[in-house]
């Protein structure tokens, strides 16, 4: 079964790239599943359901989310009934929505974990002990092909532990939120096939999506600036899975950039 895990997809200019290229993916990597995290979509902070309904539109299967899950409020009802997107499973016990989403193709079950990193991030719950839980609960209920998970963190070395605790267990690992791609993509000893990072989609002309006038006010003259979009050509990063859902076993990854 081969999917495509797009990262962090960050305002207009990412969700633009992906409706433009996302068909011509499918056909040409002949694709089962296409998933994204899409927590940077509205603007770089948060998601809308329209904006959501835009990626399932252009032919995203699954959206996960980070730490800008409630940027914006109106997420918050919506993901009550919305299966096709997943919020980080270890926040707090009264968040709405699910941190998992159940995928069936081609009579295969594919359950999508989302986590969120406990460095330097707020979290309710260890993602490790979190991510133990909800897997048995999930094999118990769903019976899956395989896992994936979306391990939204901080600190590289958090995400290569969470790599190796899953290994074997998970068919692939993604670390996301830094924006900038990892060169690190393997298929771990047990079968797992992971990445630090997976980058972002969005325009590449300021400082991981956001403006370069803002980013340099900021660290350079020590003073608050706005949030706003960097300008420039769009560019998508992303991995290419090949699972073997038999087995729950990756069997081939590549990192990916599309212009």
């Amino acid at each position: 079964m081969k999917l495509i895990y797009i990262g962090d997809i960050v305002g207009g200019p990412g969700i633009q790239l992906v409706r433009q290229k996302l068909a011509g993916l499918r056909e040409t990597y002949h694709l089962d599943l296409v998933l994204a995290n899409a927590e940077n979509a509205a603007g770089g902070l948060g998601l809308t359901p329209h904006l959501a309904q835009l990626l399932f539109e252009a032919g995203v299967d699954g959206i996960t989310l980070g730490n800008h899950v409630w940027s914006k409020w109106e997420l918050a009802d919506w993901l009550r009934t919305e299966p096709r997107v997943a919020r980080p499973a270890n926040g707090a016990p009264g968040w709405p929505g699910k941190g998992y989403i159940i995928l069936e193709q081609a009579g295969y079950t594919c359950c999508v974990l989302n986590l969120m990193g406990q460095v330097n991030l707020t979290v309710a719950a260890s993602p490790f002990i979190k991510v133990r839980e909800i897997m048995q609960s999930l094999q118990e209920q769903y019976h899956p092909s395989f896992f994936v998970v979306d391990f939204h963190a901080e600190a590289t070395a958090e995400k290569v532990a969470m790599g190796r605790f899953l290994d074997g267990q998970a068919a692939l690992v993604v670390g996301t939120h830094t924006h900038v791609q990892t060169a690190d993509e393997q298929i771990l000893p047990q079968g797992t096939g992971y990445i630090t990072d997976l980058g972002m989609t969005g325009p590449g002309g300021g400082v991981i999506g956001m403006s370069l006038r803002g980013s340099l006010r900021r660290f350079v003259d020590q003073l608050p600036a706005r949030y706003e979009l960097a300008d420039g050509p769009a560019f998508m990063n992303a991995v290419l899975a090949d699972i073997n859902p038999a087995s729950g076993r990756c069997e081939r990854i590549e990192r990916l950039q599309i212009i």
